[in-house]
Parts: structure tokens; C-alpha cells; sequence
């Protein structure tokens, strides 16, 4: 069922980086939801393998002392649901993913495989695009750091060189400190889907001595571009503006000049232009409702 020539594992990050090198027309595997039914289908027939489930240095979710956040990229989505930290400081990301797929492919599947699958539908894109996250990428020469605006270079592209492997997702503490952020994925069914239209908006208020004036705002969405759109001309419109009902209505009208989304058998342009202002007002007004909540 599986053409698999050979698999192989490293005990640590170092040893994968080598056996990467060793084996460059290697694919690597992870939760494997992508990589097998590739397999299957032939597409990688008589492939070989280098699995990194298992890396410790890639699992679970780290606060580091300076307050930056550090996700392993081999996190399954289930672990970052439920993890405390993502629960506390960015419940958003864990509200993204927990909506891939249906229970088994959320135990299995990884926020490192969905970003590097350059998918523009991926769940996790969005809520990593509007945190300003950073992605650790490292290789044998050394280590980057790269924006995932950088990483994603078109539908099924992401800026990964030969013998680089994606080690962390990491939001800086200034970046998600005093946010709130909500993620609407609109799609055919309620669940077990990919996403028809995706938006996260993330924001930051000034707080109610300054009228309530929006101080940041984060925009991000998917299946409105080639790859995940950080619409920054509707953030620049709105920010320094007091948020009242004007205010969304603005930020609706701004994303339909913005977005770029295509007509596809899933859904039209012009359907998708109509439902993307819809989603990011209704995002807009449910993270503005959080920061009052975590006000009161």
C-alpha cells in the first residue's frame, strides 16, 4: 500500500540535519497526514523517508524567561488546543487549529507539516501570520529566523532550502502581550473541511481613558491570495481610529478592496469577496469584545 524505499530516524535535531544530508532526496515525516496519502496515491512512490515525530527538541510549547514563546514545530494541534501556555497567552492559535480536520487528524497532524505544506487553506496560517510569529529554521550551516510572510513563497511553496528543517514557531512576547484575537473559518460543512475563506484578526486597544481608540490591529487571511494575505492597508486604515460601529463597517469595506480571492468550484470571487468582509468584521468585533472582557 505504502512504496516506501527506506525510513530512517535521528535521536536529536543534529543527527536529522546529517542524515539529511546524507539521504538530500529524502522527504521528511512527521504526523505523516499529508506525506502517506501522497504515498498511497503514488505520487511518492518508492520514496525515502526521515521521520522527526519523535525529536524532543520539536515537542510541546516553552515560555522562555524573556517571555517569548517557543512551539516545536512536531506540536501536534491537539497538544496546542489544550496546552496551558497557548490557553493563557495565545488562545487564538489554539482556537485556529482546533478547527483542521476532524479528532484523528488533529492527534497526528503538526503545526510545523501545515505550514510547510505551503497550503493556503492551512487553519494555523492565519492565526501565525496576524501573532507576527517567527519561524527558527535550522541546517547544518547554522540557523535563520524568517517572517511567514518570507516563508511562503506561492501555493505549495515555502522557503525551505536543502538541509533546512523547521524547528519552531516562536511569538515574541511583544507581540501577543495585551492582544486578543479571533479566527473565523468559513467553509462548506461545519466540520472535516478545508476552509472556503479564512480570516484571524488580532488587536490591541488603548483602553478606556482614550476613548477606546484601536492602538494595533493584525489582519490575516487565507484562500484570499496565492498565500495568506496580511491585509496591511485595511491595519494602517484602522488604526488610531475609536472603535464604534463606523469603525467596522470600515474595516468591511477595506477588506473587499484588499483581497484578491479566485473563482474556484468551492466558491466564487465575487462570493468570496462578499463572505471575506463579513468574517473580518465579525473577527474584528469578537477581539475587540475579548480585550473588554479581560478589561472588566
Amino acid at each position: 500500500m505504502y512504496d516506501i524505499k527506506h525510513y530512517y530516524q535521528g535521536e536529536t535535531v543534529e543527527e536529522t540535519l546529517r542524515l539529511m544530508e546524507v539521504y538530500p532526496e529524502a522527504r521528511l515525516i512527521c504526523g505523516g497526514s499529508d506525506v502517506l496519502i501522497k504515498t498511497r496515491e503514488g505520487k511518492m512512490a518508492g520514496c525515502t523517508l526521515i521521520g522527526i515525530r519523535h525529536l524532543k527538541e520539536l515537542n510541546g510549547v516553552e515560555r522562555r524567561e524573556n517571555g517569548d514563546l517557543y512551539i516545536g514545530a512536531a506540536t501536534t494541534f491537539s497538544h496546542l488546543t489544550g496546552d496551558p501556555l497557548i490557553q493563557k497567552y495565545v488562545p487564538v492559535l489554539g482556537e485556529a487549529v482546533d478547527q483542521v480536520g476532524g479528532p484523528q487528524v488533529r492527534n497526528i497532524g503538526t503545526i510545523g507539516g501545515n505550514l510547510c505544506n505551503g497550503a493556503v487553506s492551512a487553519d494555523s496560517a492565519p492565526a501565525v501570520f496576524s501573532l507576527d510569529a517567527r519561524l527558527r529554521i535550522v541546517s547544518l550551516r547554522g540557523e535563520r529566523l524568517a517572517a511567514p510572510e518570507e516563508f511562503y513563497l506561492g501555493p505549495g511553496r515555502v522557503d525551505l532550502k536543502p538541509g533546512e528543517l523547521l524547528t519552531h514557531v516562536i511569538v515574541p512576547r511583544e507581540h501577543y502581550e495585551g492582544y486578543t484575537g479571533h479566527y473565523i473559518k468559513y467553509s462548506m460543512r461545519n466540520a472535516m473541511d478545508i476552509a472556503t475563506l479564512s480570516c484571524c484578526v488580532v488587536v490591541k486597544t488603548a483602553g478606556r481613558e482614550y476613548k477606546n481608540t484601536l492602538e494595533d490591529i493584525r489582519v490575516t487571511f487565507g484562500v484570499a491570495a496565492p498565500v495568506p494575505l496580511r491585509c496591511r492597508a485595511t491595519e494602517e486604515r484602522l488604526k488610531g481610529h475609536v472603535i464604534d460601529t463606523e469603525l467596522f463597517w470600515m474595516m468591511e469595506r477595506s477588506i473587499r478592496e484588499e483581497i484578491n480571492p479566485r473563482d474556484s468550484w468551492r466558491a466564487s470571487r465575487a462570493f468570496r469577496l462578499q463572505i471575506g468582509g463579513e468574517i473580518a468584521k465579525r473577527a474584528f468585533m469578537e477581539a475587540v469584545a475579548r480585550q473588554d472582557r479581560r478589561e472588566a
